[in-house]
């Protein structure tokens, strides 16, 4: 043990004998979260509950100054509603996702899957529809938060660099490309590729690649799958009605090849 950090070293002995819940916040204790939300009582819920899990906490309560904290806090997720005053949050998210890579969670009063699309679309990692379970929100914090501290400890660059064909990904870098042409991905449409680029050849389910790539057993249907396949295609393939490389194989899931 004379190699690891005084500090580390410190936290491994407290940790031992401790009962799960502590542990989870212990591990949090460094983890800063912004709140977006005007609702007052909801944000106070938030964020109660969230500085009792051991997370350091900021909130904004509008799309302006949604983008000031962010900015000047850099926090490593963003809880953010959809329905702010100022500016909505899809316009948040797009304007965020161009100037940070952070794990954004989407709140939705609307149940229409044409939101939560939008949402994936703009760059959002995920979503939950008010009402939801908070448990189940602390669950979908700690498995993003989970998710980007994986990619930031992958090897480096000469390790981390994909080619299937001439699709090449680069996840220390964080940016896929096909030839000469760097391709616009969100976080979740670059975190599927890579994936099936580590694993090139098999095939994959929808369950599988929620589990695999959303990081936990998602609670929304099947469907968010496909639509982020079809954006990859549209993206990717030079006709994405027939792909070269991201495949379906009928009745089983989707594979990469090339």
């Amino acid at each position: 043990m004379s190699d690891v950090p005084p500090q580390l070293f410190n936290k491994i002995l407290i940790l031992i004998g401790c009962p799960v819940h502590s542990i989870l916040r212990l591990m949090a204790e460094n983890d800063k979260i912004l709140v977006v939300e005007d609702d007052r009582n909801l944000l106070d819920t938030l964020k109660y509950n969230l500085r009792k899990e051991g997370y350091n906490v900021v909130t904004a309560v509008d799309g302006a100054e949604a983008l000031d904290v962010a900015r000047r806090e850099k926090p490593d997720i963003i809880i953010l509603d959809i329905m702010l005053p100022k500016m909505s949050g899809f316009e948040v998210c797009r304007i965020l996702r161009g100037e940070m890579i952070v794990p954004i969670l989407m709140l939705t009063a609307k149940t229409e899957e044409t939101d939560k699309i939008v949402g994936l679309e703009i760059g959002a990692d995920d979503y939950m529809t008010k009402p939801f379970s908070l448990r189940e929100l602390l669950a979908r914090v700690r498995a993003m938060l989970r998710r980007a501290k994986m990619v930031e400890m992958q090897p480096g660059p000469r390790e981390a660099l994909l080619k299937v064909g001439d699709i090449e990904v680069d996840t220390a870098r964080h940016k896929a490309s096909k030839g000469a042409t760097m391709l616009q991905l969100t976080p979740k449409e670059f975190d599927l590729l890579a994936f099936l680029a580590r694993n090139k050849g098999f095939v994959f389910n929808r369950d599988q690649l929620l589990e695999k790539v959303w990081g936990y057993d998602f609670a929304g249907d099947t469907r968010t799958v496909d639509v982020h396949i079809s954006w990859l295609r549209q993206k990717m393939e030079t006709d994405p009605n027939n792909p070269k490389y991201l495949v379906t194989v009928r009745g089983t899931g989707y594979k990469l090849e090339g």
